[in-house]
C-alpha cells in the first residue's frame, strides 16, 4: 500500500479499482504499435485523514493542452461575479493562481495585478487534485497568501461523484478526490480555514470553496460537513457504490454500440475527454462501432482514443461526415457543440439505461443523462 499523498499513512483500502487501464496523457498515433500501454488505476481512501486519492500513477508523459470549453469559462466567470456580488474581492489588489495542468485561467476574469506572492487573493482552479505532494502544494498556496488574504478553491467533491455514481471521474494524474471534510483537513495543516462554499452545476457538482486564516465556517459549511458525515463519504462503504457502478454502465454502453454497429448505423461521438479513456476501453470491441470522436483540441486531432484507438478529428470533419448519431461523451459540451454545429441538432444522443441500449436526443438548452445512468461528467478534458 502506497503512502497516502497528504498525511504519509499506509493505513487505507481501495475503493475502487479499474484495473490496468490506458493513460489518458498518451494519445497514439494510429501507426505507434499496438496495444497501448496501460497502467494500474484504482482510488485508495487513507484511513488517517480521510482523503480519497489515486493509489498509484506511474505515467510520465504531460497533460495534453486542451481549449477551454465554453461551460468552464462560464463557469468561472458566474463564480467571479458571485465572489464581486458577496464583498470577497473588496479592496484586493493581487493574485497569485495556481491552475489546473489542462489550461483554463481565472486571471482575465479578475481586476487585480498577477503577482508571485504574498497576495490579497489566491486561486486555485482544480489545481490540488493534480499534485502528487500535497504537503509541498499546501505550502506554496500558504506562503502565497497574505495574512489577512483570501483563498478560493474549485474542486468537484467527492461527495457529488459519488451520487452521480460518476467512476469515470477515476483517472491517471488526478491524485485527490476531495470532499469538503477532506479539503477543510488538508487546508488545516498550513493554518488556513474554509469559511463558505458557492455550489455550481459544472460537471455534474462543482464546489468554490472560501478560505482564510482565522476564519470560521458558516452555517452553510457546517451543513455540508454534517451531511458528508451522514453519508458516511470517509468510510469505504460510503463510496462503495462507485464500484457497483461500473459494470452496470460499461455493460449499457456496450449493448448501445453493439446494437448500432448491427443496424449498421453511422455513429459518431464527441469529446474526446481523458474521463471517457476508460469507459471506452473496457467496453472492449464494441467501441469499434464509432467511427471517429470530433474534439476540438488540435494537439488530439489526427490521433486515436487511448486503448480503443477510435480515431479522433475535429469538428468540421465531424459534421462533413454527416452522422446519423453523435454520442456525446462530455454532456457539458452539449450547447457549446450545437452553438458552433447547429446542423448537428436532433442527432446527439447519450445511451439510455433501457436493457436494449436505446438512446434519445438530449434536449435543446441543456444536457442529461438518461435516467438510471450514471453520470458522465467531463471534469476536465
Amino acid at each position: 500500500m502506497a503512502e497516502c499523498i497528504l498525511c504519509g499513512s499506509r493505513d487505507g483500502v481501495i475503493v475502487l479499482d479499474l484495473g490496468a487501464q490506458p493513460s489518458p496523457r498518451h494519445w497514439p498515433l494510429p501507426t505507434d504499435p499496438l496495444p497501448d500501454p496501460t497502467h494500474a488505476l484504482a482510488m485508495r481512501l487513507c484511513h488517517g485523514c480521510g482523503l480519497a486519492q489515486l493509489d498509484a500513477d506511474d505515467t510520465t508523459e504531460p497533460e495534453v493542452p486542451v481549449p477551454e470549453p465554453r461551460a468552464v469559462v462560464d463557469q468561472a466567470r458566474r463564480a467571479v461575479a458571485d465572489l464581486g456580488r458577496l464583498g470577497h474581492l473588496d479592496g484586493r489588489a493581487t493574485v497569485v493562481e495556481f491552475g489546473s495542468p489542462h489550461g483554463g485561467s481565472w486571471l482575465p476574469l479578475l481586476d487585480l495585478v498577477s503577482t508571485d506572492g504574498p497576495a490579497d487573493l489566491v486561486v486555485d482552479s482544480f489545481g490540488l487534485m493534480h499534485e502528487r505532494d500535497l504537503p509541498a502544494a499546501l505550502a506554496r498556496r500558504s506562503g502565497a497568501l497574505a495574512g489577512d488574504g483570501l483563498a478560493v478553491f474549485l474542486i468537484q467533491p467527492l461527495g457529488d461523484i459519488v451520487a452521480q455514481r460518476a467512476w469515470t471521474a477515476l483517472r491517471h494524474g488526478h491524485h485527490g478526490y476531495f470532499t469538503l471534510t477532506s479539503l477543510r483537513n488538508a487546508l488545516g495543516t498550513v493554518g488556513i480555514t474554509p469559511t463558505s462554499v458557492l455550489r455550481y452545476d459544472l460537471y455534474g457538482g462543482v464546489a468554490v470553496v472560501i478560505a482564510s486564516r482565522g476564519g470560521e465556517p458558516d452555517a452553510d459549511l457546517l451543513a455540508a460537513y454534517d451531511d458528508e458525515a451522514r453519508r458516511g463519504l470517509a468510510a469505504p462503504e460510503g463510496l462503495a457504490c462507485l464500484a457497483d457502478a461500473v459494470s452496470a454502465s460499461t455493460n449499457r454502453l456496450r449493448s448501445y454500440l453493439e446494437s448500432h454497429r448491427a443496424a449498421g448505423t453511422r455513429l459518431f461521438a464527441y469529446g474526446a475527454a481523458s474521463k471517457a479513456v476508460a469507459e471506452l476501453a473496457m467496453v472492449g470491441d464494441a467501441s469499434g462501432a464509432i467511427l471517429a470522436v470530433g474534439d476540438a483540441s488540435p494537439a488530439k486531432q489526427g490521433r486515436c482514443m487511448p486503448g480503443s484507438r477510435v480515431p479522433v478529428i475535429s469538428p468540421e470533419a465531424l459534421v462533413a461526415a454527416d452522422p446519423a448519431e453523435v454520442l456525446l461523451l462530455l454532456p457539458d459540451l452539449h450547447d457549446e457543440l450545437l452553438a458552433t454545429h447547429p446542423s448537428l441538432a436532433g442527432r446527439v444522443v447519450v445511451p439510455g439505461a433501457g436493457p436494449t441500449g436505446t438512446s434519445r436526443p438530449i434536449p435543446p438548452g441543456g444536457a442529461a443523462t438518461c435516467p438510471g445512468t450514471p453520470g458522465r461528467n467531463a471534469g476536465d478534458r
